[in-house]
């Protein structure tokens, strides 16, 4: 693993100093890179100077984790900004796709910190520093886009209840398929093919007319529909 450059620390703000160094380790090598005693020595304090901020790794790496989850935030964020004026009920399709797509892509751009996001993610819910510009953490972000589409008339009210669940599912998934699973080969051109295949079938499924019995969700052995 290469190294970041040795910080020059000055008697600035230390706990920031050593979460920008733990940022760095993450990007590079992933939240096991994320050591206290490396990212002191990067800084270039003694490690019981940073015991008076950090209790342990673990304090650290929650602090890193919620840069990256920022990070993911502004990703999505962007996406969103790109999105050009439309009528309302297009606005809201493109803004959820743009919410998966900058998903997908941070994680493709960002491996070690979209890794590192996830690895204290129980622990931060709506911890202030984890959330983009517009004040909302990524699965805030994917609640809100879901919200809009039931507003524009797109997406039926009964099947908001844990859709966020679906198709966040569905984007992280293939994001950990490309970085360290079977797709991890692609090259960028098909990888982007499958991301907006896949954001294609998410969408579909959200917006798919409601049978005429109004139910969702898949029948099953036994099931009495």
């Amino acid at each position: 693993m290469s190294h970041p450059t040795r910080t020059a620390y000055r008697h600035g703000d230390l706990p920031a100093a050593l979460v920008a160094a733990g940022t760095e380790l993450a990007r590079l090598g992933g939240p096991q890179a994320v050591v206290l005693r490396e990212a002191t020595r990067r800084v270039g304090v003694s490690p019981n100077a940073a015991y008076r901020h950090f209790a342990d790794h673990r304090a650290l790496l929650r602090a890193v984790c919620a840069v990256a989850m920022a990070q993911l935030a502004c990703s999505m964020e962007a996406e969103q900004a790109a999105v050009p004026p439309a009528d309302p009920q297009e606005m809201a399709r493109l803004r959820l796709r743009a919410v998966g797509a900058g998903y997908l892509r941070y994680a493709r751009e960002q491996p070690g910190l979209f890794r590192t996001a996830f690895a204290a993610a129980d622990e931060l819910t709506d911890e202030h520093d984890a959330r983009g510009a517009s004040g909302l953490t990524p699965f805030q972000l994917l609640n809100a886009a879901l919200d809009e589409l039931v507003e524009a008339g797109l997406l039926a009210a009964e099947r908001r209840p844990d859709a966020e669940m679906t198709a966040w599912s569905a984007v992280h998934g293939l994001s950990m398929l490309l970085l360290e699973g079977p797709l991890r080969g692609l090259d960028e051109e098909h990888a982007d093919r499958v991301g907006r295949q896949l954001l294609d079938h998410v969408e579909a499924g959200l917006l798919a007319p409601l049978p005429a019995d109004g139910r969702s969700g898949t029948r099953v052995a036994g099931d009495p529909r």
